[in-house]
């Protein structure tokens, strides 16, 4: 896969939050999932933009159980990186990503509204790290590093 080369590792795709954003792809069962569906069910359709918040985002699963995301940027990122993946390669290998899904791949497409917020949001993280709550639970170091990679991929993106 093209992201794991460059952005898939400890910081996106390697956190509590990436695992919930892979649980409810797989879960959704289709090989093809808007970023906007994606947007409503967390609850970032009425963030306005203002993703620097740690406002847990939530949706319930099909059981019933809610999921949480702790952080609105760490759904961001994942979510970008993989719709780049999704560019480069037309879809995402569910196998690679170790997802529980009966798919060999899925899609997701971004209408370019949500792409245009997506990059944005990358954007803003990549200036401005430090200004995000995540920097409660992050070394700054970290901050720092994750916030060049977030201007790597909003610039691919």
């Amino acid at each position: 896969m093209y992201i794991t080369e460059s952005y898939w590792g400890e910081y996106m795709g390697g956190t509590d939050d990436s695992l919930t954003l892979l649980e409810y792809l797989a879960a959704k069962g289709r090989e093809e999932i808007p970023v906007g569906e994606i947007f409503a069910d967390f609850g970032l359709d009425t963030a306005q933009g203002d993703f620097r918040s740690h406002t847990p985002l939530v949706y319930t699963n099909s059981e019933g159980w809610e999921m949480e995301i702790h952080c609105a940027i760490d759904l961001l990122t994942d979510l970008a990186a993989l719709l780049l993946e999704c560019d480069k390669n037309g879809g995402l290998d569910t196998q690679e990503l170790e997802m529980d899904t009966h798919l060999p791949a899925l899609r997701i497409t971004a209408a370019p509204r949500e792409r245009a917020l997506l990059v944005e949001a990358l954007r803003d993280f990549a200036d401005h790290p430090l200004d995000y709550d995540l920097g409660e639970m992050v070394p700054e170091e970290e901050m720092r590093e994750m916030a060049a990679l977030c201007g790597e991929l909003q610039k691919e993106l």
